[in-house]
């Protein structure tokens, strides 16, 4: 008998999850394929959400970044194996599958109706916690160990949060945690802008607004100004496209400064005193 699939009832920002995993979980499907992530397709196939009406066609976008954070934290691990690692907003993103180490501590920071579609696939263990609030209650600071190396995580969050908010809630990150890491991707201002005005992914999705949009060359001096006791801060650059016109594209326009100090960045901060 085959099984029912499940009614995932997301709206707003929380629905982004299915935008995220609709590119992830195909690309784990192909041959070639850059990522492999079996957990993703199953909960892909285990929902009841018509992607492509929402979402149009896959494209490799998310799992290339997804791997970017896989890469960092796997460092991290190496380095500090009984790390704690704090994935702020992660929907239904399995890293912890993809990213395995025995003694550390991980924490999934979410809206509550977010956590509860997450748990009806990924269920929290004694080394996998879930913690039911908006990353914007800084309760969830009082439950993460104070007493271990821990790398926060934010991965298609911080846009849709005005940029006010985004300064206080680093702030506060770097006060309460000051020897953490702290990666995020970010979008340029021109596509912040495109979503205010209503960005229309297909005829039957708009994407949330992304209030919070900042380009290449101000994010070291803005992220200092902000927090003047960072010690580090560093641009984690996207591998290529993987294949096809695309990767052509990719190599082009990432060399022409115009159009690379316009586009989507991940970066990687550590604060210290």
């Amino acid at each position: 008998m085959t099984q029912a699939k499940i009614e995932a009832g997301l709206t707003d920002v929380p629905e982004t999850m299915l935008w995220t995993l609709h590119n992830r979980a195909p690309e784990a499907m192909r041959s070639d394929g850059i990522i492999k992530d079996p957990e993703a397709i199953r909960i892909y196939q285990s929902i009841n959400y018509d992607y492509e009406r929402s979402f149009g066609r896959t494209t490799p976008t998310h799992a290339i970044r997804s791997l970017v954070f896989d890469k960092q934290i796997r460092k991290f691990l190496t380095r500090h194996p009984n790390g704690v690692v704090v994935n702020l907003g992660e929907g239904l993103e399995t890293q912890r599958f993809r990213v395995k180490s025995e003694q550390s501590l991980w924490f999934t920071v979410d809206l509550p109706e977010a956590i509860a579609v997450r748990e009806k696939f990924i269920p929290p263990d004694a080394q996998h916690h879930h913690i039911r609030l908006s990353v914007l209650d800084r309760d969830w600071f009082e439950v993460i160990p104070h007493n271990r190396p821990i790398f926060i995580t934010a991965q298609g969050l911080f846009m849709y949060f005005p940029e006010q908010e985004v300064k206080k809630l680093m702030q506060d990150i770097g006060r309460e945690f000051p020897f953490a890491w702290l990666m995020f991707d970010n979008i340029p201002v021109w596509f912040s802008n495109r979503t205010m005005k209503g960005f229309k992914l297909t005829p039957h999705y708009t994407a949330p607004p992304m209030p919070w949009g900042i380009n290449k060359p101000d994010i070291e001096l803005t992220l200092r100004t902000w927090v003047p006791t960072v010690a580090k801060i560093e641009s984690v650059p996207f591998p290529n496209y993987p294949r096809g016109f695309g990767r052509l594209l990719y190599g082009v326009l990432m060399n022409l400064p115009g159009i690379k100090n316009m586009s989507p960045s991940v970066t990687l901060m550590q604060f210290g005193d």
